[in-house]
């Protein structure tokens, strides 16, 4: 069908939901923004989908909703009655049609009589992964768009072991999912079916209840808490999303107790109202916790994205101000601290080991180094670090002791397998209680592991191709970079190149070995002095991101380094 064909199919349909029937009127006089609506279905990959809020297949609204959740069912049908039984936790943000998306997705399972979970109210993305753990649930699904802008919202599949599905399930689920041509007439349980169905359970306190006592785990020194957590001054901003009642349950929990909430971003917003996105990886988004920050003098800000599973962060400078931290930097001083303070303790593991994604800094690498602790480098995608968790737990082989990826997501202890920010938030507040105790802040932690293990500086690079021609753009500049071969970035000459789609590693001599990892289209080059360029389109939004790394002697040659390789990419962009 064209998408003329599916936008008529839409429009003269007697049973179309009143709210998206009035958006097509709005829309209709605007061909390149219906078309947008119609010319394909919203992309379902491995992380699941997430989209514009409207009517059309290439939308996010109730009948692409029922259309994965169709396509989930299915999956679980094949896996017989005890994957039925089983069912799926549903939980969600405090996004535009959170809650009714929840519904439609509970409501199109029971119509399969597979069982659901669905949370009361909105609740972050890592309690939906303790839950389906806890519950023993097949599957998860969460509906949240993460950090993207307000008039976002998507759909996120989960696997029995807490992790978002792995590959080879997610191919099949999204076989599924491609297969519904019609999203129209995918049948649901009535209000009245589902009374009597018995198939969808609400759920809150008897998951949150666990989840908190698990969150005493990732506390290493209550003694240091205890002694410095009392008068550690933190802020915390969990930019009208679901991390504050679970966030101020454990800071409390843990022992800090001078704490304060930003009070204009405390409420669940789904218009993001007082920022100009919900992402704490931009620095716009500190700007309430700033000005609350100056008046408290508070040694720590903290934000926490809608369905908080990413974290960032800012410190006091020595003059007042503050800084937002980047994702790699906070992860090295989680990582130095963990490490230092479990080796005090005497409770490092020989087996232990720490996961961080292939476009993360090498100062993690750095730091595990001197603590003759593992590194392990995996694929972008949480999944990946929750597939290696599921390994070692399964051969014994290695202790996980933390996760990262760059995008700002951590994870500390295993009970939760995706990014966990109310994990993140505890352990950063004690290492921020660590420093304190030395009359230091985290600005002075982190400019002491430059000083210590060399300088690190990062920088993603994101150029946002939309519409109907972006994913072609996207997909040319990876092929023509793949086929010209860059030999230097920033004057710095390129000695390995890894192409993860190829699965190849080659060197300067032409000789090749395998990159050890699983398909993916992403290219790697590492340079002669240990900086490195990675180039990746984005799984999740419309995007090709390039990840430039950089280390020198001291601030300023870093800074000099990321520029110029910098400068080469725009180059190759152009």
């Amino acid at each position: 069908m064209t998408w003329e064909q599916v936008y008529a199919q839409w429009k003269d349909d007697p049973k179309l939901d009143s709210q998206l029937k009035n958006n097509l009127e709005e829309i209709e006089k605007d061909k390149d923004v219906l078309k947008d609506a119609f010319y394909a279905p919203l992309e379902f990959g491995t992380a699941g989908m997430r989209g514009l809020l409207g009517a059309g297949i290439n939308r996010m609204n109730i009948y692409t909703v029922r259309q994965a959740t169709e396509g989930l069912a299915t999956f679980i049908d094949e896996q017989g009655s005890e994957a039925q039984r089983a069912g799926v936790a549903i939980a969600y943000d405090s996004r535009h049609l959170s809650p009714e998306f929840a519904m439609e997705a509970a409501k199109t399972l029971a119509y399969h009589n597979i069982t659901s979970y669905v949370f009361e109210s909105l609740r972050p993305t890592p309690e939906l992964s303790f839950a389906v753990r806890e519950l023993k649930c097949f599957a998860g699904i969460m509906i949240t768009a993460s950090h993207n802008p307000a008039q976002y919202n998507g759909y996120k599949v989960y696997g029995s072991d807490g992790g978002q599905m792995p590959p080879e399930d997610a191919d099949a689920l999204t076989t599924y999912v491609r297969k519904i041509e019609n999203p129209l007439v995918i049948p649901v349980l009535n209000e009245a079916e589902v009374a009597a169905s018995g198939l969808i359970n609400i759920i809150g306190e008897q998951v949150d209840l666990p989840y908190l006592e698990k969150l005493k785990t990732v506390t290493i020194n209550e003694k240091l808490i205890k002694e410095v957590g009392k008068d550690l001054k933190l802020v915390y901003t969990p930019l009208h999303g679901t991390g504050k009642m679970l966030g101020e349950k454990a800071l409390l929990q843990a022992g800090f107790e001078k704490f304060r909430l930003v009070p204009e971003q405390a409420i669940p917003d789904p218009d993001f109202s007082t920022v100009q996105s919900p992402n704490p990886e931009e620095h716009s988004a500190f700007e309430y916790a700033i000005n609350l920050g100056k008046k408290e003098g508070a040694d720590l800000l903290v934000a926490t994205d809608p369905d908080a599973d990413r974290l960032g962060a800012a410190v006091r400078l020595p003059d007042g101000e503050y800084q937002v931290l980047t994702g790699n930097q906070l992860g090295a001083l989680m990582i130095e601290y963990l490490l230092t303070a479990h080796q005090a303790a005497g409770t490092l593991p020989e087996n232990a080991v720490i996961l961080k994604s292939i476009v993360s800094s090498e100062l993690a690498t750095a730091i595990t180094q001197k603590f003759k602790v593992k590194m392990v480098n995996v694929l972008t995608g949480f999944k990946f670090i929750a597939e290696k968790i599921e390994e070692y737990e399964a051969d014994h082989t290695q202790t996980f002791m933390f996760g990262f990826e760059e995008s700002y997501g951590y994870l500390v202890k295993s009970f939760v397998r995706d990014k966990d920010a109310i994990q993140a938030l505890l352990l950063l507040a004690e290492v921020a209680a660590y420093y304190k105790q030395k009359n230091q802040t985290l600005y002075d932690g982190l400019q002491n592991l430059f000083e210590k293990y060399g300088y690190y500086q990062e920088k993603t690079i994101s150029v946002t191709m939309s519409g109907i021609e972006g994913a072609a753009k996207i997909n040319a500049l990876m092929k023509k970079t793949r086929e010209k071969g860059p030999t230097s970035f920033g004057n710095l000459t390129v000695t390995v190149t890894e192409d993860f789609q190829t699965q190849v590693k080659t060197d300067q001599a032409g000789k090749t070995s395998s990159t050890g990892l699983p398909k993916s289209n992403v290219l790697k080059y590492h340079l002669e002095d240990g900086s490195w360029v990675a180039i990746r389109p984005s799984g999740t939004e419309p995007k090709i991101k390039f990840y430039v790394a950089a280390t020198a002697e001291n601030e300023q040659a870093v800074t000099k380094k990321v520029a110029a390789i910098e400068a080469s990419i725009q180059q190759l962009i152009k």
